[in-house]
């Protein structure tokens, strides 16, 4: 936790209501996102108990498994889900837009919008991404066979869950975490996980405060928790005997249909709060005004839709059980290198993710007091255009002399820490920067790439230049100390439809 977010947090419990600790959105909110809230099986790994999935605030799909320790019960879940999940996800592989690559020589293509689905915290990631492991493997024919449509869900649920570790990618969102980005609660982060508590701090009703609000929605009866895990009060109390009632029913169509029917009802009853809250915390975060790099990364997470579906129309195999020891060393190096850019993006966004930087001393705002916009470094070789600037500040500098800064206002400027002197009547610190890019290819600098006496800037550390992937081995060179090469891929080594659920 940030030191400004920690301040937020005690502002919070003093004004009885969540302060913001962003001035902008940094997630894309998709205009048609698919909104599910799974339930499982308390007792059970990953076992579905039901879901209400769906497009439409007003018209959600419920999908319910019964029996949710019969194994065919729970294909048809995953059966039933693919039919809203994967009409959804092809709803976006209509249109196309071309896109330059090796400097405008060749043309890729990828489609112009992609799917995003919501659901209530991260265990129902985890949830999301057990349940495309359990089903991406199964097979059509043979033993246990499943429709074609669940192993097609499984494929498309992992890569959504793979992307979710992603930093800055929307394909698969927390509302909990995508609403905890923005806002700052009096609670702890592990309440915040509670949807009904966070948004009662966030928006709490008329006359009542956050911690009032929020001690309200942790009442089961009125917000029951928001998945996959069922309250345990409405476990033996509600569900138990419902279940029982079912499976008592035996053949008899009529108990039988009474029994679904009953416990649908207490089931979507489980399910209807935390699907209205989700469509409200929706409407949050579109009021946010998105930040200006948000369209960026939702381009990256469109390329890997995009790649993604190309994959799957060509018939590749699913995705592996496990990575070999290349493989994951090539995705944590992935994962690292999008974190660091996702901070430092964040950074450039908005003025309140600067600011934790600003109190680091890796990023300092100040007036510019002097600007020789036509200095000439005559030092070398040829003679290059080196303007200079002074900026005044008074933030804690911790840069040093030599450093290389940027500007999130010229953000591919680089500008060179010339001296850092403290006014000796300690009213704040005098930089002096040069100017090495963004000039223009004359002697003479192009309009407005010097700033001006006057002008407010911003300059950090933080950077989101280009760095250029790590260099790994094939996957034919691992070495022994990492389980050598991976063997070939076999159909029959992956897990098969014997296997467990979970």
């Amino acid at each position: 936790m940030s030191t400004l977010t920690a301040l937020a947090r005690a502002e919070a419990v003093a004004a009885g209501v969540a302060q913001r600790i962003a001035t902008v959105r940094h997630l894309h909110v998709s205009a048609r996102p698919l909104v599910f809230v799974p339930l499982g099986m308390a007792g059970e790994a990953n076992a579905p108990l039901a879901a209400l999935v769906g497009t439409d605030p007003e018209a959600p799909r419920l999908l319910l498994v019964p029996q949710p320790r019969n194994r065919d019960q729970r294909f048809g879940f995953a059966a039933e889900l693919a039919e809203v999940v994967l009409p959804y996800l092809d709803s976006f592989r209509k249109d196309t837009e071309e896109v330059p690559v090796n400097r405008g020589s060749e043309i890729r293509h990828r489609y112009v919008d992609a799917p995003q689905v919501f659901v209530p915290n991260p265990a129902g990631i985890r949830f999301t991404r057990l349940l495309g492991r359990s089903t991406r493997f199964r097979r059509t024919d043979g033993d246990h066979p499943v429709p074609p449509s669940v192993p097609l869900l499984g494929r498309w649920l992992t890569f959504l869950a793979d992307r979710a570790e992603y930093p800055g990618s929307c394909l698969l969102l927390a509302m909990t975490e995508a609403l905890t980005l923005h806002w700052a609660t009096g609670q702890s982060p592990v309440e915040d996980n509670h949807l009904a508590a966070l948004l009662a701090w966030i928006d709490p009703p008329a006359g009542l405060t956050g911690a009032e609000a929020a001690a309200r929605a942790e009442n089961p009866l009125h917000f029951p928790p928001a998945g996959p895990l069922t309250d345990p009060t409405f476990d033996g109390r509600v569900l138990a005997p419902l279940i029982a009632a079912y499976a008592q029913a035996g053949d008899d169509p009529g108990r039988r249909a009474r029994a679904s029917e009953a416990l649908a009802d207490a089931l979507r009853g489980q399910l209807a709060p935390t699907w209205e809250l989700m469509w409200r915390g929706l409407a949050l975060l579109r009021d946010l005004p998105p930040g200006a790099r948000v369209a960026q990364r939702w381009a990256q997470d469109r390329d890997a839709f995009t790649d993604f579906a190309s994959d799957v129309d060509a018939g590749a195999a699913p995705q592996s059980a496990r990575d070999g020891a290349v493989a994951a060393a090539r995705r944590l190096h992935r994962l690292e290198r999008a974190l660091q850019s996702y901070e430092v993006q964040r950074a450039y966004d908005d003025p309140l993710v600067m600011a934790d930087h600003r109190l680091t001393g890796e990023a300092f705002v100040g007036e510019v007091i002097v600007a020789d916009a036509n200095r000439i470094d005559a030092s070398g070789r040829r003679r290059v255009l080196r303007p200079r600037i002074t900026v005044r500040t008074t933030d804690p500098v911790q840069v040093a002399p030599g450093a290389v800064v940027y500007s999130p206002d010229r953000p591919q400027q680089k500008t060179l820490v010339v001296t850092v002197t403290a006014r000796p009547d300690g009213t704040g610190t005098d930089v002096v920067l040069e100017l090495t890019s963004g000039l223009g290819r004359s002697l003479t600098p192009a309009p407005g790439s010097v700033p001006e006496v006057g002008q407010r800037l911003c300059y950090t550390t933080l950077s989101d230049t280009f760095v250029p992937s790590g260099e790994f081995p094939s996957p034919e060179e691992t070495p022994w100390t990492h389980g050598g090469p991976p063997t070939a891929y076999e159909e029959a080594a992956e897990p098969t439809a014997d296997e467990e659920w979970e």
